[in-house]
């Protein structure tokens, strides 16, 4: 009598066939599968033709186990699986608050009801053509630019790479995708606005000129921000280093800054966290005594602000905290950080009273203080160092390209030396 298989043994059994000879089959033996979490056994192969054949099947498989290059055999969704992914991701909260909404709007809502196993290169492909062709509702309802499709791409690779590791899939598919290209990525990028050092001086005036109107005064809103727009001007730094900037970590007698704190955005929140970018430990920038001229300013005017609001006043330190202008009951609590989503609202405010050029971001002062240092021709490499970028070649290569004046007395000077007037 032929021997049928009961499931419980690994050992290859006879399969009677209907209308065509027997077939052989084998199940793996009872194992542990991190994927279900449990104990489970399942068929290799049911259409082998002999016996021999079936029991080799069973030694690759038990050699694969063996060296943990068994995948699991899950049925997990790619959607269920960016979302356990994500739970035990360890980034920093700036950083998930980017991948949230991404895998939310842009990658669930299309494949995220695929098994994880089943997704391929070609499904990805798929996926950043839609994505970089069709309107986006939370972009406008313009298609996503390049660089977003790319961080898409990121957040599918690194979820993938980990479901290798826990082998839930063989290979990461995102491996072999095609997503925009860094030139094409590139090309796509606006170019920044600049002010030149005549309209920062004219920026600077404006911002420091009371209104005169009825109640104007060292705490009036019409030079509110005066010293945190001042500030950017004069150093370049970024939005959040600002606002992070403490008091106790003003070196007075050296006018340097030691920047350790950032106000950063977290989903609706601004919270108060340690400086990471670019790997910075308690970073200094120098400055000009005319700015600490400033800072002292800005103290005498939080001395106001605590003297005013009392016990509403709860210190963090911060050189710009919240002041005490328009308090609301579920506001931001005076003397703590500041909203930098309101700050950029308030910039741009100022931007449009002050007809500055329509694009010109808080992070721009960046932008035109380097461009503006390099032009007056500053060390390249001093110029990098206050900025804090990784290499004067980055600064050069980002920003150099607009030394028109500088580019020209190079080539006089290179015609003087070689005699090149002479030729014609």
């Amino acid at each position: 009598m032929t021997k049928r298989g009961n499931g419980l043994g690994s050992a290859p059994v006879e399969i009677p066939r209907r209308g065509r000879p027997n077939t052989w089959g084998v199940r793996t033996p009872l194992h542990y599968d991190p994927a279900q979490g449990k104990k489970v056994r399942y068929w290799i192969g049911r259409e082998y033709a002999t016996k021999t054949e079936a029991s080799r099947a069973l030694s690759k498989w038990l050699t694969s186990h063996e060296a943990g290059e068994v995948v699991a055999r899950s049925d997990m969704k790619l959607g269920d699986w960016l979302d356990k992914w994500f739970v035990g991701h360890r980034v920093e909260e700036t950083t998930r608050g980017g991948y949230e909404p991404k895998i939310r709007l842009h990658i669930k809502p299309h494949i995220g009801t695929k098994k994880l196993k089943d997704v391929t290169d070609d499904d990805l492909d798929a996926l950043y053509r839609m994505l970089e062709t069709a309107p986006c509702p939370s972009n406008n309802g313009k298609p996503l630019g390049a660089k977003s499709v790319r961080h898409v791409h990121n957040i599918l690779s690194g979820a993938f790479d980990a479901a290798v590791t826990k082998k839930l899939i063989s290979t990461n598919p995102a491996a072999t995708a095609n997503p925009p290209t860094i030139r094409q990525i590139k090309a796509q990028q606006r170019k920044y606005v600049t002010l030149d050092d005549a309209g920062t001086a004219s920026f600077l005036g404006n911002i420091w000129t009371p209104c005169g109107r009825r109640g104007c005064g060292p705490l009036h809103f019409c030079t509110r921000d005066a010293p945190l727009w001042t500030t950017y001007t004069a150093t370049g730094v970024r939005r959040s280093e600002a606002l992070g900037m403490m008091w106790n970590l003003v070196h007075w007698e050296e006018c340097a800054i030691e920047l350790e704190w950032v106000v950063v955005e977290v989903g609706n929140k601004s919270i108060l966290r340690r400086l990471t970018k670019d790997g910075d430990d308690n970073a200094i920038i120098y400055v000009d005594q005319a700015l600490m001229n400033v800072l002292k300013v800005q103290r005498e005017r939080q001395e106001m602000w605590k003297e005013q609001l009392g016990s509403l006043w709860v210190d963090h330190g911060l050189i710009f905290a919240r002041d005490g202008y328009m308090l609301r009951e579920d506001g931001i609590t005076p003397g703590g950080p500041q909203d930098a989503g309101q700050v950029s609202a308030r910039w741009r405010s100022t931007r449009q009273r002050l007809d500055l050029p329509e694009r010109f971001r808080i992070h721009d002062w960046r932008h035109s203080k380097v461009t503006n240092d390099l032009e007056a021709g500053e060390n390249p490499v001093e110029v990098s160092a206050n900025v804090r970028h990784h290499s004067p070649g980055y600064t050069m290569a980002q920003y150099g390209k607009r030394r028109v004046e500088g580019a020209r007395k190079l080539a006089a000077g290179t015609a003087q030396r070689i005699g090149l007037g002479s030729v014609s």
